[in-house]
């Protein structure tokens, strides 16, 4: 009796000892260059495997080549709002972005975004497309006409794919 005993213990004990922590993969705080069209030095042109081998904090993934996923390859920091479409090769930043920006587009009304990215290339009541060097940078405005949703694509308007 003493021998089952003391082998249930074994037992339990090296299952236990199977059991093991895992931590969340943690990135550095994010920085979005808005003229240089990066977060974190990772471009919207960059790769599905380059960006998760940098920033692998990600929360949620549709991984490159999955039959049915509606927008490609994504990598999604949700608890961020910071979003990466790598097939369609745009970067989207929502309101409630947390880290640091280049210029505070988030503050800005839309009347004073002249001043940090010039006139806008196409416009409508809702949103402005402006020129950068590496593309385009999309503001979307609320109905207060502070900016809510900010997209960078290395693309120009003319060939440029969003996911709606």
């Amino acid at each position: 009796m003493k021998k089952m005993i003391f082998l249930l213990v074994i037992l339990n004990a090296a299952i236990t000892l199977q059991a093991q922590l895992k931590v969340k993969p943690k990135c550095d705080d994010f920085y979005i260059d808005i003229l240089g069209g990066t977060v974190n030095n990772m471009r919207p042109d960059y790769t599905y495997g380059m960006i998760k081998e940098k920033m692998p904090c990600y929360t949620s993934t549709d991984a490159e080549g999955v039959a049915g996923t509606k927008c490609g390859a994504t990598l999604f920091f949700k608890d961020r709002d910071v979003y990466f479409y790598t097939d369609k090769d745009y970067i989207e930043i929502g309101e409630k972005f947390k880290g640091k920006m280049s210029m505070p587009l988030f503050s800005t009304l839309r009347k004073g975004v002249f001043k940090y990215l010039g006139r806008p290339q196409l416009k409508d009541d809702n949103w402005e497309a402006f020129e950068t060097a590496y593309g385009i940078v999309i503001l979307y405005y609320n109905k207060a006409g502070k900016v809510f949703k900010i997209q960078m694509s290395t693309k120009n308007t003319q060939t440029l794919q969003l996911c709606e």
